[in-house]
Parts: C-alpha cells; structure tokens; sequence
C-alpha cells in the first residue's frame, strides 16, 4: 500500500516523549549547579589565595597615635575666629499659620529656616527681609556654651528694597554676643572673608574664600537695585541668608543675601551686602520702630542722610573722576528738595549721562564716599550744608537742609 500526499496535508507524525530517567538526571544537575556551584566558586577562590603567617599578638592591639604637632598658623587662625564669631550667629526658624479645615483651630508651622546675626546686647538680630517674608512668626536659636536656646522673635521692622529685617528677642544680657563690626569701604578683591550660616539646616557651619569682586549689583525682593555688593566664593547655599561675612579679624564685612546658580546650589558666585549699608539702614529701623523722628546728632550713632546713592568709589576712578558720583537721589530726600542731579540713562544713545559729582561740603574736600560719610557724621538734622557739585562742566553750590525722610 502506498500513500500519495495530498496538497494542503501532511503525513501523521508520532509525538517523541523522553524517558523520564532522563528528565529527572537534567534535573538533578541543575539543582547541583544551583546550590552546590556558588560553594566550589569560593572554596577554589579562597584556596588560590596564600595562607598567613601566624599573626603576632602584638599585632591585635590598636596603633598608637602618631602625635600631630602645632597646628598651622592660618589653621589656628581660622579657628579662633570661628570660636569668636560663631555665639553671635543665630539660626531662624520661620513659622506659617495653616487652619485645620476639619477643627477649624489654626496652628503655626514651620516654614523655613535662614540666618541671622546678634546687633547689639538689646536683643536685635539682623536678617535678610527675604527670609522672614511672607512668615506669620519667626523663632530665633542662640547657641554658646551654655547650650541652644530659642526664643519667640518679634518683627522690629524691614527695608525690603534693601533686603534688610530686624527682629528682637527676650535674652538675657549675657546670652548676646553682639558681632564685632568692620568696614566695607576699604576692601580689596583677593582678601580673605568666611561665611556662618545654616545651609539647609545645618548650624553654625564655617565656609571660607576670598572676595572676588566688588561693587556688583543685584535686585531686591522690589525690584530696586542692591549696589556695592561685594561677590564672594565663599560657600553660600540656602539657608546661609542674613547670616555674616567676615574678614579675617572676625569683623562684619558684609550680609550674606544671594547667589549666582543655574540649579539654586552652591556654583562659586555669592553675593553679601556691605557692612556700611547695614551699619547705616539697621539703626534707622530700630528708630522707626520706637517711633523716634530721628534728630540726633552723629555721635549717638545715627548721622542724617542726603538721601543719594553714591556710585563706588573704584567706578569714578576708572572713569578719571574725583569726587562722589551721584548715582540715585532718593524722593523726598534732602537731596531731592535740594535739586540735585543723578546719574541719567539716555534710552537713544543706550549710555549713561553724567549728573552732578560731589567735590566739597561746606569748604572740606570729598574725593570718596568715605569723605562723605564722615562729614555727615559731624553734623546733625537740622543743619544747612554747602554742597559744591561739579555740573556740566561748572562748579555748583547748592544749599541742602538736612531733615528726616
């Protein structure tokens, strides 16, 4: 018999079942491979490896300490420093109300935390406006040998434009360390500064650079212009905020504000107020607050203003002028009353155009901001000075009354 194949068919097939010894022996040496393989893996390994002499006694004790020496001297420096500034830095805790909307009970939470600094041994502490804004209570952590401590903080008052705040709190006397004050008008770039602050929580935490700029400009939380910022690679990251940069005698040079980064970290650009800024806007709050017009002479520690802002004194040089360039009149300013000139932007040309430049008050030369200031401080409100400004090429002298503002 024979068999013809028909399209679309195939013959019948017999299906192949293998013995079942030979799939229970496939089976066992996959179990042997599985557990016993990993085991002959590290018994061959451990015995290519040469067995240890027997080991000393002396050998299972601890080493003893090779004894380090004197520390250098810019470490012992750096130290001291950091012993000596470091109680006049605070941390802030600030605190938002949210209402429970299932009790209705409303509770303050914490919001955010930034950096301050004790002014004086009345309890003031100096911060960033942009730390404490927008927070509905703030809390305020001392921490000296005594240990940490936090206090309740009230809102003294704030320049915003300035990103300044002054809060108080209830301390005792010898629980504040007022920080030691500097200058910023005679810093250099390339000298030596450090920043205490709490990035993201951590207290108390030292980073040290040097200056690397001077007079840049930043803008406030108003969008008015912070001038004569100093720039700095000291380590600034958030948290780090209203707390002190320092030189390198532990001296306040400066108020850590701002930084320069793509991602909102540490990228080697940060920015501080100048102390002098600081040293003049901090008592005129602490003024305003007690509801004193502010008369007293400049001995007492409040010396009047012009109401200008001065363009930096390295600016005028490297334009070839002698004098205090009048960058800003301030509206409503002794200045302003008096009709002085600032510095005007000539949208056309895309330059700016020259206004006046203080050269002498009552006779006594100015050539820098500093002259300035130290002539306001011998005066008082109430006083008329000459002011003699150099104007389109003319010598100007122009009566300012000194009053509040």
């Amino acid at each position: 018999m024979s068999y013809h194949s028909v399209p679309g068919n195939t013959p019948p097939r017999r299906n192949f079942q293998p013995p079942a010894v030979l799939v229970g022996l496939i089976l066992a040496v996959i179990l042997f491979v599985l557990f016993f393989g990993p085991y002959a893996i590290w018994v061959l390994w451990t015995r290519s490896i040469p067995r240890a002499a027997e080991v000393p006694e002396a050998a299972a004790v601890p080493r003893a300490i090779t004894p380090r020496g004197s520390l250098a001297e810019d470490e012992a420096a750096t130290i001291a420093l950091y012993e000596q500034a470091s109680p006049s830095v605070v941390h802030i805790t600030t605190l938002a109300r949210r209402s429970n909307p299932f009790t209705l009970f409303t509770q303050e939470i914490e919001q955010g935390t930034g950096s301050g600094f004790v002014w004086d041994e009345f309890g003031h502490i100096v911060t960033n406006y942009h730390v404490i804004r927008e927070a509905s209570g703030a809390e305020v952590t001392l921490t000296d040998e005594k240990g940490r401590t936090t206090y309740r903080a009230a809102l003294v008052g704030a320049r915003p434009d300035k990103d300044l705040a002054v809060l108080r709190i209830d301390a005792a006397k010898d629980r504040l360390r007022p920080i030691p004050l500097g200058t910023s008008s005679d810093l250099k770039v390339g000298q030596k500064v450090f920043a205490i602050g709490n990035p993201f929580g951590l207290d108390h935490t030292l980073t040290t650079g040097i200056i690397s700029a001077l007079n840049r400009e930043i803008r406030s939380v108003t969008g008015q212009p912070i001038r004569g910022m100093i720039q700095t690679d000291a380590a600034i990251n958030p948290g780090n905020s209203g707390g002190p940069l320092l030189d390198s005698a532990g001296r306040l040079i400066g108020v850590n504000t701002a930084i320069y980064s793509p991602s909102g970290a540490y990228a080697g650009i940060g920015f501080a107020i100048p102390v002098d800024t600081v040293n003049e806007v901090v008592p005129r709050i602490i003024a305003q607050a007690r509801g004193d017009v502010v008369r007293q002479p400049a001995t007492e520690g409040l010396p009047p203003r012009l109401g200008i802002v001065g363009v930096p004194d390295q600016t005028a040089r490297r334009a070839g002028i002698e004098g205090v360039i009048i960058g800003e009149v301030q509206p409503g300013s002794p200045a302003d009353k008096a009709g002085l000139r600032p510095l005007r932007y000539d949208e056309e040309t895309g330059r700016y155009e020259l206004g006046d430049v203080i050269i002498a008050i009552d006779s006594q030369r100015v050539r820098t901001l500093e002259d300035l200031r130290n002539i306001l401080r011998r005066h008082s409100y109430g006083d008329t000075l000459s002011v003699q400004v150099r104007r389109d090429g003319r010598i100007v002298t122009v009566q300012v009354h000194l009053e509040p503002f």
